[in-house]
């Protein structure tokens, strides 16, 4: 669906604690953290106005995305699992 939120609390609700902790404590997950949920924000800012920008780069976006939720998910998990 065009213009949908996955904000990093938006896909990891359950994890709404675990993600501000993590942001205070942890500079590589905050940073990482920042990078995803402002490329989300460019993304869903671009479907929303037509993506005036071609297929090819929307798709790079939204890989570089994916790779960060990935990253940001195992770290998650890693924390989560040690508490």
């Amino acid at each position: 669906m065009l213009g949908e939120d996955h904000s990093l609390l938006n896909e990891f609700p359950e994890f709404k604690e675990l993600i501000k902790q993590l942001i205070l404590d942890d500079e590589s997950f905050s940073d990482s953290a920042s990078q995803y949920d402002e490329l989300d924000e460019k993304i869903r800012n671009l479907e929303l106005n037509d993506s005036p920008i071609s297929d090819s780069e929307m798709h790079k976006m939204k890989h570089d995305r994916s790779k960060l939720k990935d990253f940001l998910f195992k770290k998650l998990m890693s924390h989560a699992s040690k508490n």
